[in-house]
């Protein structure tokens, strides 16, 4: 793994990315191999730090824990960052442990759950990359949106690596933020989400907003968060949606 003090950002990862991620600018696959030039990646990129929670822990101390009605979900999600998370500079780190955090959230066993029988599992594939790569971009907790990559946009970016129609991406959004519909879904989402040192938040309202999210600490001022996405998301969509392949 690398750090921020080399060029780029390198990482090996269980799952092999689909090439076509080389589409959007900066992103290198070579099979399980990932690699991001920031330079080239990012839209902004101005913190290069993030929280991290051991993924192993999560699963052993986290996972299982049950909500009572003293004490909420969110509550020991909280308590569990607070004493296990560190910061730390190493991305590709922050991208492995993300990888883990998706690959338990879209695991192929919430397929008959979801209602949705055009989702397949490659769907589910798609949906751990493009999180995984998520997991970089970074809001502060007074709002400030300080990291904003490509996968920030769901829906356009999965449109142009997996050659999505608009329909399609779409729905693979509704299953992205879907634990906001499906409470089992959502406390897996809250437990799961403290390895990257926060909880997940959308700043949409459905998909055609497509406000995409971010793993946000606790406490983040979601007004600022808020009007500063709606500010600025127009044109980085735009600017996602120019590197989609040239239909002949």
């Amino acid at each position: 793994m690398t750090t921020l003090a080399d060029t780029t950002i390198t990482v090996e990862l269980p799952e092999a990315f689909d090439p076509r991620w080389s589409r959007l600018p900066g992103i290198t696959v070579d099979g399980h191999r990932l690699t991001l030039d920031p330079d080239a990646y990012f839209f902004r990129f101005e913190a290069h730090s993030w929280l991290l929670a051991d993924w192993n822990l999560v699963k052993t101390e986290l996972l299982p824990a049950q909500e009572t009605a003293e004490s909420a979900v969110e509550q020991f999600a909280l308590e569990f960052i607070k004493a296990h998370a560190a910061s730390t500079t190493d991305a590709a780190q922050v991208l492995a442990t993300a990888w883990q955090v998706y690959a338990y959230l879209f695991r192929d066993e919430h397929l008959d759950g979801l209602g949705l029988p055009q989702i397949t599992a490659d769907h589910l594939r798609m949906l751990r990359q493009a999180a995984t790569l998520m997991a970089l971009n970074k809001v502060e907790s007074d709002g400030h949106i300080s990291n904003i990559g490509p996968c920030w946009f769901f829906p356009a970016a999965t449109s142009v690596v997996f050659d999505l129609d608009e329909e399609m991406g779409g729905m693979l959004d509704e299953v992205y933020h879907g634990g906001w519909f499906n409470e089992h879904r959502r406390i897996e989402s809250i437990k799961a989400h403290a390895a990257l040192g926060g909880r997940l938040v959308h700043g949409c309202q459905s998909v055609p907003e497509q406000s995409g999210g971010v793993v946000a600490p606790y406490g983040t001022a979601m007004p600022a968060f808020r009007d500063e996405l709606a500010a600025l998301k127009g044109d980085l969509i735009d600017r996602v949606y120019a590197h989609r392949p040239i239909q002949n």
